[in-house]
């Protein structure tokens, strides 16, 4: 094995025992949906947002909480509703009759996590309000610019079923979303484990377990995670099928109006490192692509009415990708 991956292995084991003490300590809350915490684990290692889609009652906010009280960070809750306005995220600047000026007022998104509950229930100029800071990690108040700390992550839910008084997100927010996450029923088994766990008086301690300083270390080491040539044409060859399925023999250019982004291809190997690093790798393997692909595509793929009519979703567009695209 060559010496630099050797070391880069022995890196990542170490950041992996940590990620593992992180999964068992949430798992103490959380009953099953390990895949779901996997990728959360991944978006903070990769340095990216989250939207995490389903019905009510699925845990999806206590979930985010649960990973938050992990870790030794700020953490703020903003319930998004209809009568909410930019200024109650971002802040503004109020007048200070003492020394006749105006001063600024942050808002409650300069914090380390912010789990923006119900996204899709606030108008889009409120959900608008996030775009700078979740792609350039600061936001301006009226001129102003204030760098937002780091780490910093959005982990955003909303509920599909409803749609009156909702808002579709605007493509140009969910682009910036490194994930896209569905989460599911439990099993019977594991539903009778929560009536345990819930309806019995248990008290449940989440212990601190990493720092802020710690999850830029992690951030940082995944970018030097070696991901093989190969394995970056792989990549690209997925995107580029996206956008012209025709040119490699797949059946569905009816079906997209738009393929995915350059954001995809750079989540795509972003998100493949973190995963290799879950595992205790320093270098990525196909395999580590193929696991995130649904979540990093299944928003960056918008499909045609055709495709609706039929029901055909994004993830059986992805998952024709995956099957006709070449191996390395």
């Amino acid at each position: 094995m060559n010496k630099e991956i050797k070391e880069l292995n022995e890196k990542a084991e170490k950041y992996t025992l940590s990620l593992d003490k992180i999964k068992q300590e949430i798992s103490k809350v959380i009953v099953g949906q390990d895949k779901i915490i996997d990728k959360l684990l991944i978006a903070l290692i990769s340095n990216g947002h989250v939207l995490i889609e389903g019905v009510p009652g699925l845990a999806k906010t206590l979930m985010i909480k649960t990973l938050s009280e992990c870790l030794d960070c700020g953490f703020v809750r903003l319930q998004f509703t209809p009568d909410l306005l930019p200024a109650d995220i971002t802040g503004t600047k109020i007048y200070d009759h003492i020394n006749t000026s105006f001063k600024t007022m942050k808002g409650p998104i300069f914090t380390n996590f912010v789990l923006a509950d119900e996204i899709n229930r606030a108008p889009p100029k409120v959900q608008s309000a996030l775009l700078e800071a979740m792609q350039e990690k600061q936001v301006s108040i009226q001129g102003d610019t204030s760098i937002l700390p780091e780490p910093f992550m959005v982990l955003a839910t909303q509920n599909p079923i409803e749609s009156e008084g909702t808002y579709k997100l605007p493509e140009a927010q969910v682009d910036r979303f490194m994930f896209k996450i569905l989460i599911n029923y439990p099993s019977r088994e594991d539903e009778i484990v929560i009536m345990d766990r819930f309806t019995e008086g248990m008290k449940l301690k989440i212990s601190k377990l990493i720092s802020s300083k710690e999850i830029l270390e992690m951030q940082e080491f995944n970018q030097k995670i070696y991901a093989d040539r190969k394995i970056k044409e792989y990549v690209a060859d997925i995107i580029d099928a996206t956008r012209n399925p025709d040119k490699y023999g797949l059946d569905i250019n009816g079906h997209i109006e738009y393929g995915a982004s350059p954001r995809a291809s750079l989540w795509l190997i972003l998100a493949g490192k973190a995963h290799a690093m879950l595992n205790g790798r320093g270098y990525v393997k196909p395999e580590d692509i193929k696991r995130i692909a649904y979540e990093v595509l299944r928003h960056r793929i918008l499909l045609t009415y055709e495709a609706e009519a039929e029901e055909i979703t994004s993830d059986d567009i992805i998952t024709s990708i995956l099957e006709k695209i070449t191996v390395p």
